[in-house]
């Protein structure tokens, strides 16, 4: 299951870094966070090597496999997801 679920997310995470890398990006997210086409293209290839790794484990049913490699992808998507979003930075306030 853990590795179904792993698969699932690594080509739909992998298919948006693909289109995202075709587009330049703003402000924030290329010139502030370096999320470039490049960038994006790296994070679909990580994802594709993850899925692979998910569908190895789920052939060969590595159940336990899965879990601690969907732990650690989990934190890739969520620095992937949170990279070009822009936040609130200490430099911005209102002047004083």
């Amino acid at each position: 299951m853990w590795n179904l679920a792993g698969l699932t997310l690594c080509l739909a995470v992998s298919a948006i870094a693909f289109v995202r890398s075709r587009a330049q990006g703003g402000f924030y997210d290329a010139e502030v966070y370096a999320m470039t086409p490049a960038a994006h293209r790296r994070y679909a290839w990580v994802s594709l090597a993850f899925g692979l790794f998910f569908a190895i484990a789920w052939l060969r049913d590595f159940s336990t496999a899965g879990v601690y490699a969907l732990a650690v992808y989990a934190l890739i998507v969520i620095v992937y997801a949170t990279s070009f979003l822009r936040g609130a930075h200490e430099d911005e306030g209102d002047g004083s």
